[in-house]
């Protein structure tokens, strides 16, 4: 079978997957109440991304991540003509997704916003946009206005710069062949636990991303669903700078930590 069919399915998949669970447990938490509390959004995410990962890294290695595609790509000799594939492929699945969502959990959406008393398009409607795309501070299933604290857009930016590294250094980490303690069989479920660590601890200030497609397919998604302008303007420049760059970089950098302070020891 053609090498690009089993890239584009197995991110395709792979990410489809991990927006499903992790956007869903986000809308479930945020429309019925059935999450309680952070953590248990968080333990969706990462059982999820696990899942995901068992299931398509046979097919093309499940990246499942633009950031960690081109943290691969940019340290590890992935074939850079194989990257547009790959982030298309990704996007894809976080956009159709999102779009299953949206069906799915359209009946509980519409009862929130009414219970609410907010009409989908103003600035109030991110209560409900945080489902699909990301905010600053983690708007809770609240308007914007009404969180506790203020987080500024260098600080957003540091916090996902951050996350993105730590997650990227870890999977360079748990991936290494010159690893002798790499747990093999048990690297998909480390790497979801450690997106559950990131989200529990950095989930209540930026809501956690990480991850420019598991953003960016839903959010556009939510462009045509009725937010309107709201998912590109309520955090102005933010969006791209805060839940696409500071991951991209944060990943690169976490990429590049690791292969020149750790793999060299153990060479």
């Amino acid at each position: 079978m053609n090498r690009s069919l089993f890239i584009f399915w197995g991110e395709f998949i792979g990410t489809f997957l991990l927006v499903f669970f992790g956007c869903g447990s986000v809308a479930a938490a945020v429309l019925t109440g059935a999450q309680v509390g952070i953590f248990q959004v968080a333990i969706v995410w990462g059982i999820g991304i696990a899942l995901a990962i068992y299931l398509t890294a046979s097919l093309s290695g499940a990246h499942l991540n633009p950031a960690v595609t081109l943290a691969f790509a940019t340290w590890k000799n992935h074939p850079w003509k194989e990257v547009p594939l790959y982030l298309l492929s990704q996007f894809l699945g976080a956009f159709c997704s999102a779009a299953v969502l949206f069906w799915i959990f359209y009946s509980p959406l519409i009862a929130y916003e009414s219970k609410l008393g907010v009409q989908r398009g103003s600035i109030e409607s991110v209560a409900t946009a945080m489902i699909f795309g990301e905010f600053y501070p983690n708007p809770s299933g609240k308007p914007i206005d009404q969180a506790p604290f203020t987080i500024s857009t260098t600080q957003a930016f540091g916090i996902e710069f951050l996350g993105t590294f730590i997650l990227v250094l870890i999977i360079f980490g748990l991936t290494d062949d010159k690893n002798g303690s790499r747990p093999h069989e048990a690297t998909p479920l480390l790497i979801g636990l450690t997106v559950t660590l990131l989200i529990s601890l950095l989930g209540p200030l930026t809501m956690a991303c990480f991850n420019p497609a598991r953003d960016l397919g839903p959010r556009i998604l939510s462009l045509f669903a009725g937010w309107g302008s709201v998912p590109l303007t309520a955090n102005g420049n933010g969006w791209w700078l805060v839940y696409i760059l500071a991951p991209i970089l944060g990943a690169l950098l976490g990429g590049g930590f690791y292969q020149k302070t750790i793999t060299p020891l153990r060479s």
